[in-house]
């Protein structure tokens, strides 16, 4: 996905493209902005460790060959993250790790419409899949809207941790969020 292309979003310039070294920056920025997602789904702000992070965090038994990390421009500024995987929990299929919007990005159309562009992109996979933090509920609200359902919530199921990092101090088990396309190939 060595590319640029641009997402139709009425009187904005949105480009989605591949992450590159001079993101490091306004990734950093991003994420110091993002602060409430952090804290719903960790307890705890950002650190400089989280965007390094995104370039190995892989769900288990995923190929890293698979891996799409993707950066969100609104107006030539950095406006979100997106990580994704590639036939990933089964051929064909899409896990998305994180979709992180800036709250100046939120709630203007901007995460449906790079969805929307980004399933093409994929191969419109049959099935994508994604995780929310718990109680987020713009999150919830999001993939809803997007056709996702939603695993019951896992009530205070603390977690170990990943093969990147900790846990946050009050890091609950993410909710599991899935799409299943009947108008995939």
């Amino acid at each position: 996905m060595n590319e640029v292309w641009p997402i139709d979003v009425p009187g904005e310039r949105v480009l989605v493209r591949e992450v590159d070294p001079r993101d490091e920056g306004p990734l950093l920025r991003l994420f110091e902005e993002c602060e409430d997602w952090f804290l719903a789904a960790t307890g705890l702000p950002s650190g400089p460790g989280d965007v390094q992070s995104l370039f190995y965090a892989l769900p288990p038994g995923a190929d890293p060959a698979a891996k799409a990390l993707l950066v969100v421009e609104r107006n030539g500024e950095v406006a979100g993250v997106i990580d994704a995987v590639r036939d990933h929990p089964e051929p064909g299929a899409v896990a998305v790790g994180l979709f992180l919007l800036a709250p100046w990005a939120r709630g203007r159309g901007l995460g449906r419409a790079v969805m929307e562009a980004l399933l093409p992109r994929f191969g419109e996979p049959p099935l994508v899949t994604a995780t929310v933090p718990p109680g987020w509920v713009a999150g919830e609200r999001f993939l809803t809207r997007l056709g996702f359902v939603l695993d019951a919530p896992a009530a205070g199921t603390p977690v170990n941790g990943t093969a990147n990092r900790a846990a946050g101090p009050r890091e609950g088990a993410p909710r599991r969020a899935v799409l299943r396309r009947a108008d995939s190939p």
